[in-house]
């Protein structure tokens, strides 16, 4: 599914935080917002999924205004996984899982035969079977960050929001996450705060700064050494992966 940015703009206590952008993510693409602490990534992505509001602008879900969709409605085609899960939940990892059906299901209705394969399949691909039956408290922070992926993923949604979903984990978990999240073939946006992760799995890159859009294109096109030492601060050289063949980054400290 297309997400488009239409000249999004975010005010809040009388403060510009963004805008105006104007971005489009195509059907299928893996997105990455990029940028410095505080440059606006994640509150573009909250307007998407609704936890924050847009001041001035549109977003567009393909065709359809976000604003004009109900909560159920949106839920259907979304799904978010965040940074914070903000509490721990009393529940199962089954339990967790099976939330992620809610937008598709009325109330008190009962979990279908096909409901129950595909919140099996989802454990299974998500490497969480033999977890089921534990309690989400218990986990380590990669895996309850792969609990509540295989939750969004339950939802069965078009356009995935990853908002700094990687942060606090160890590489081996944040390359597991992002390997299963570039294999579903959806839309998917993802605010990340590691170039080179952006570099190896991202088809567009945009870099945003104090709220607006400095540039946007492929990682090779965008990460240039001119371009990234003005926007964070840093030297680089820019380089290529020899086992994928993909843009990596060489930093060092500061900018001559």
């Amino acid at each position: 599914m297309r997400v488009t940015f239409d000249s999004l703009g975010v005010r809040l206590a009388g403060r510009n935080l963004v805008g105006p952008v104007s971005f489009v993510a195509e059907t299928g693409e893996f997105v990455a917002l990029v940028g410095p602490n505080g440059s606006g990534k994640s509150t573009i992505l909250k307007t998407l999924y609704r936890a924050m509001q847009a001041t001035t602008g549109t977003v567009r879900l393909g065709p359809d205004l976000l604003a004009e969709l109900s909560p159920r409605a949106a839920a259907q085609r979304l799904a978010v996984l965040a940074q914070e899960h903000g509490t721990d939940f009393d529940f199962t990892v089954l339990d967790v899982v099976s939330a992620g059906l809610t937008p598709r299901k009325r109330m008190f209705q009962t979990d279908t035969r096909e409901d129950r394969d595909l919140i099996a399949a989802t454990l299974a691909r998500t490497g969480l079977a033999e977890h089921a039956q534990r309690s989400f408290c218990t986990l380590s922070g990669g895996e309850k960050q792969r609990v509540l992926l295989a939750a969004a993923l339950v939802q069965q949604p078009r356009v995935l929001i990853l908002d700094e979903p990687t942060n606090h984990l160890d590489i081996a978990t944040q390359l597991e996450i992002l390997d299963l999240v570039a294999s579903l073939g959806i839309t998917v946006l993802a605010a990340l705060h590691d170039l080179n992760l952006a570099a190896a799995y991202c088809d567009r890159v945009y870099i945003i700064k104090n709220g607006l859009l400095v540039d946007g294109g492929t990682p090779a096109e965008v990460f240039r050494s001119e371009l990234v030492a003005e926007v964070f601060g840093v030297d680089v050289c820019i380089g290529e992966n020899p086992a994928t063949g993909r843009t990596h980054l060489f930093f060092s400290s500061s900018p001559n």
